[in-house]
């Protein structure tokens, strides 16, 4: 059953999406405020310590969880369609998820589309990644996660590093991870009526804008058409009611295939990347707790 703090952020979702044109052109100054608008909602966990970085040259800043053992981190690749999202609009579900792994995280502001397309954002990602390496972070004890569009990302870092022979981390987590920009899967049409975050005419505006011209199968954007053989165990978390259900099912059983450890958690009527509510409702909580234990066991 779900609890009610779901069923009342549902509503609120559900409202907006009465009211959110259905659609017309997209304003990506809009969705960056409104997302950082979002994340600010959200409380930080007490204690953790914020610190800035610069990363192999890419902006970052490190949460910590008091008492944590340095040498446990993980990299966290925001979400936000590769045209929006910040640190600031994902420093609390990735300090929710440093307290859960009992590690130090690094958020990082990878540069975004339009400015910047495909492939600056995984450049990016692996520059912050070949840093961590040079910072004497041992790849055995670290770990990349990434939500939507970061899920992606984390995807599309992991086979850089795999096809670079650059050391792998020890897991990758993807929560509700955006892995096909062709738009091909089935539950774009059999989610559409219950899923209240995503919109379609908005996704492919922005895959568009990320692609910069490039075919949407292109691998390390759509890493459902790449090929990960040798990828780390995987961890993969999505919600029932999400258009992009498909995108995690077909990916994990893709993974499999090609012999990586890889894990589906699927739960029940949960909308896209509900753990970013993590302070709210005891689902996210619960599912960062599975993420925490994960991290725990693999790094």
């Amino acid at each position: 059953m779900l609890s009610w703090q779901v069923r009342l952020l549902e509503l609120y979702f559900r409202i907006q999406h009465v009211f959110a044109p259905k659609a017309g052109e997209t304003d990506v100054r809009k969705e960056r405020a409104e997302l950082d608008g979002l994340g600010s909602m959200f409380k930080l966990p007490r204690g953790i310590q914020i610190v800035k970085e610069l990363a192999g040259g890419v902006p970052a800043e490190w949460l910590i969880p008091p008492g944590v053992s340095p040498g446990r981190v993980f990299l966290y690749l925001h979400g936000g369609s590769y045209i929006c999202g910040s640190i600031n609009s994902h420093r609390s579900i990735a300090a929710n998820i440093a307290i859960a792994a009992k590690a130090r995280a690094l958020v990082i502001d990878y540069r975004l589309a339009p400015e910047h397309p495909h492939p600056a954002a995984v450049e990016d990602a692996v520059a912050v990644y070949k840093w961590l390496l040079g910072n004497k972070v041992d790849p055995k004890h670290l770990a990349v996660v990434g939500d939507s569009a970061g899920g992606g990302l984390t995807l599309a870092l992991l086979i850089s590093l795999r096809d670079a022979k650059i050391p792998l981390p020890a897991a990758g987590i993807c929560l509700s991870p955006w892995t096909d920009l062709a738009f091909t899967g089935e539950s774009w049409k059999s989610k559409a009526a219950v899923d209240l975050i995503i919109y379609d005419y908005k996704e492919l505006a922005f895959a568009k804008m990320y692609l910069g011209g490039l075919d949407p199968k292109t691998p390390l954007a759509s890493p459902l058409y790449a090929d990960l053989k040798g990828l780390p165990p995987l961890l993969v978390q999505v919600g029932t009611d999400e258009v992009l259900l498909s995108d995690s099912t077909r990916l994990v059983e893709s993974a499999k295939q090609a012999g990586v450890n890889a894990v589906i958690d699927e739960w029940e009527k949960m909308q896209h990347v509900w753990q970013f509510a993590a302070s709210f409702i005891p689902e996210g909580r619960r599912a960062i707790a599975r993420i925490g234990e994960f991290i725990d066991k693999h790094a």
